[in-house]
């Protein structure tokens, strides 16, 4: 049993100073994970992986919810699950009019042509995720892992205990429906 599985279980028996021993052995991989995820985010993008980081965990460990952690790929499927509903809130909260927006910020020493898309509309691609988790749970778990938490296609594979191939599989499937999802109206 690792030190991290060793204190994700003491945090599930409810001991308090166990979530102050934990953060130090992930927060270098959940800034990683943290920092990936943001270099996708558009060019606005308010939040940083610091801030991603800390909202992430505060989530994942809040004691008065008691969580049953298996093992360390469960917990960082967890964190990259808490970033996607982070990353999205935020993205919800922007686009509210309230917020402006009905804007769009442009930085223009980074301006594009305007038929250049290179921006993932990243509530579109929440809503296509939830329609392929509906359909195929496995395959939209392999996608979580991979765009919102960054790992390679091995690390997933282990996270959620398939074969690299069958990850490999997964991954190409999901990648053509979403990107399918996406471009069709």
């Amino acid at each position: 049993m690792t030190d991290v599985t060793r204190i994700l279980s003491a945090i599930d028996a409810g001991d308090e100073s166990a979530a102050e021993q934990l953060l130090p052995l992930v927060y270098t991989e959940l800034r990683k994970l943290a920092h990936a995820k943001l270099r996708n985010e558009h060019a606005g993008q308010s939040l940083q992986p610091t801030m991603l980081v800390h909202d992430a965990y505060v989530r994942l460990v809040d004691v008065d919810t008691p969580q049953e952690w298996n093992s360390r790929g469960h917990f960082f499927a967890a964190a990259a699950e808490a970033m996607r509903r982070i990353l999205i809130e935020n993205a919800r909260r922007k686009a509210a009019g309230k917020h402006g927006g009905q804007f769009q910020q442009v930085d223009l020493d980074l301006a594009q042509p305007a038929d250049v898309e290179t921006d993932v509309d990243l509530l579109a691609l929440d809503e296509a995720l939830m329609r392929l988790e509906e359909r195929w749970p496995d395959k939209a778990k392999l996608v979580k892992l991979r765009f919102y938490a960054g790992l390679s296609v091995c690390e997933a594979a282990n996270a959620i205990g398939v074969s690299r191939a069958t990850a490999e599989r997964y991954w190409t499937f999901a990648r053509t429906w979403l990107y399918a999802q996406l471009t069709t109206d």
